[in-house]
């Protein structure tokens, strides 16, 4: 009697399948029609690994390494592949602690701590032997152990960031991923075998290495590594002041805030970024030229709240601040460019009437009075019914706009009178040694947030905005970041805990029906690692209030 078959529609074809085949299997048959890896598939609607087998007539589609959920399963499992490799070179004894950190040109930088010299040729056999195991196919097992367990096995294998975590799930069960003899947890889904991981390279900068791997719209292209040395520096020194808080991740985090230490972490990690602002201000005022303090970064990096504290500690070293918002200059709505789907283009440099910018504030410069636009966003046009300007011997125009690391953007105004400042929100923070988070979720829960509390917004709208807003950034901020004289990271170590408690009530009111389901799924799998924080114990000047409410500042 031969297996029970099962009916399995991918697009508009029905085919029949025995039970227990599984999708990778299947996904084999189809590979042909995709220039990608199918490297997941969505079962009804559900994301699954390729190893898992067929129970049930189904709708299948795939995911490719094109896809934005491909290409990070791609990037968790070169993660996997790689600390085992460096274990497999360097011998179990001889390491410590492998840690991935943060985003480096299109990588990871990574360190390795033990009794290991990391030159060239160490990275040069590590690279040969993750090559190796892609040669040999070399299978990427998975299994599900008791919560216990697993904290057990990562104490015995040295994996103590890994230990402490889990300490903190509420879940019974702990998913083990291991190639040979080596197991590991990742925060996500993985590939099925090494033989999917033949894009990557090992680059050898700073203390560590960089991984550097394929992006969605390259699948197939190891990307030249372009270091941006500022920004890397900023994200070094906010873990190593992690690290000398003693904390380096989640479960370290946990461990304060259950002993009763998140006062004392709220306050010097308010005291740090007060300093850091404070320090800002002190260049500025060394400089008497300095006129134009151009403030840029992407959303939700708490640009306004920013500004105003800046604008205190400016105050405190005898200068007067001048707030200009470049939105002011939008050029007339008929006037408005608009983008390939004939929709108005309103990120775009050419949606600023840049030749009227530099005008006014040259003639600010030269001390001439000026009356500033206010743009009228119901009519699309610019208003002038604000007293004018003139700029005072102490006087500093604050601006805050997308573009202003652009140099198009002051194009006619004198570098020596230019201050540029890129704020972002660089989250240090890693989920273990082996998981980071990735600074553009700790922006989408500010977001989310943000848009509830302000706008009435839901969450699975910022949700389905979001990529539209990632394009934006990709394209009028982060080329020109290194551009910035000086760059801060308005991140606090202890706000998504803060932010758990604001960000799962509106993400468990997405519908399973709904595209966006997918994404809250994996924010709120995401936040159940942390342990909460009450915003009562967050200082009403801290940047997380311009996100949760109750700011001391008009924003």
């Amino acid at each position: 009697m031969g297996k029970e078959m099962y009916q399995v529609q991918i697009g508009e074809e029905v085919r029949q399948y025995e039970a227990g085949t599984t999708y990778g299997q299947i996904a084999a048959d189809y590979q042909k029609n995709y220039e990608e890896d199918i490297v997941l598939v969505f079962v009804n609607g559900k994301l699954q690994e390729l190893f898992k087998k067929l129970k049930s007539d189904c709708t299948i589609q795939f995911e490719t390494t094109a896809g934005e959920i491909g290409n990070k399963t791609y990037r968790r499992s070169i993660n996997l592949m790689l600390v085992k490799a460096v274990y497999d070179v360097a011998g179990h004894d001889a390491v410590r602690k492998v840690r991935i950190h943060f985003s480096v040109s299109k990588g990871y930088y990574c360190t390795v701590d033990g009794d290991i010299n990391v030159d060239q040729d160490f990275l040069d056999r590590v690279e040969a032997r993750m090559h190796e195991m892609v040669d040999l196919d070399m299978p990427i097992h998975k299994r599900s152990v008791r919560t216990d367990d697993a904290i057990a096995l990562f104490g015995r294998h040295g994996m103590h960031d890994k230990e402490r975590l889990f300490r903190y799930r509420r879940v019974s069960k702990v998913n083990i991923y291991s190639m040979n003899e080596f197991e590991d947890y990742h925060y996500g889904y993985m590939v099925p075998s090494a033989g999917y991981l033949k894009y990557f390279k090992l680059y050898l900068y700073d203390e560590g290495f960089v991984v550097q791997m394929p992006v969605k719209s390259a699948p197939k292209e190891v990307p030249v590594f372009e270091p941006q040395n500022k920004l890397f520096h900023v994200l070094k020194e906010s873990v190593h002041w992690g690290d000398l808080q003693g904390i380096e991740t989640v479960g370290a985090l946990n461990d304060k805030i259950t002993k009763n230490d998140v006062h004392d972490v709220v306050l010097v990690q308010e005291a740090l970024q007060e300093k850091k602002i404070a320090e800002i201000a002190s260049q500025i005022a060394a400089r008497p030229e300095l006129k134009f303090i151009l403030i840029a970064g992407p959303s939700s990096s708490g640009k306004t709240t920013f500004s105003h504290r800046l604008s205190v500690q400016l105050r405190v070293n005898g200068l007067t601040p001048r707030p200009i918002a470049v939105d002011n200059y939008f050029v007339e709505r008929e006037e408005n460019p608009r983008d390939e789907t004939g929709a108005f283009d309103f990120e775009c440099l050419e949606a600023v009437d840049v030749k009227l910018f530099n005008r006014q504030l040259n003639d600010l410069l030269n001390g001439k009075e000026v009356v500033i636009p206010t743009f009228n966003f119901v009519t699309g046009h610019k208003e002038y019914g604000s007293p004018a300007t003139k700029l005072g011997p102490n006087d500093v125009l604050v601006i805050e706009g997308i573009h202003c690391l652009n140099p198009k953007l002051t194009l006619n105004l004198p570098d020596e009178n230019k201050f540029k400042i890129y704020i972002s929100a660089l989250t240090q923070l890693n989920v273990d040694e082996h998981d980071r988070i990735p600074t553009t979720d700790g922006r989408l829960l500010r977001r989310i947030v943000r848009d509830a509390r302000t706008r009435g917004s839901s969450a699975q709208r910022t949700i389905r905005m979001w990529q539209s807003v990632r394009r934006g950034e990709e394209k009028f901020i982060f080329p020109f970041q290194e551009e910035a004289d000086v760059m801060f990271n308005s991140t606090l170590i202890y706000e998504l805990a803060v932010l758990k408690l604001y960000v799962e009530p509106l993400l468990f009111g997405i519908d399973r029906s709904c595209p966006e389901y997918l994404e809250a799924k994996r924010l709120l799998k995401f936040l159940d690692y942390f342990v909460g924080i009450g915003s009562e114990n967050v200082p009403t000047n801290s940047l997380l209030r311009e996100f949760i409410g109750g700011g001391c500042f008009k924003v």
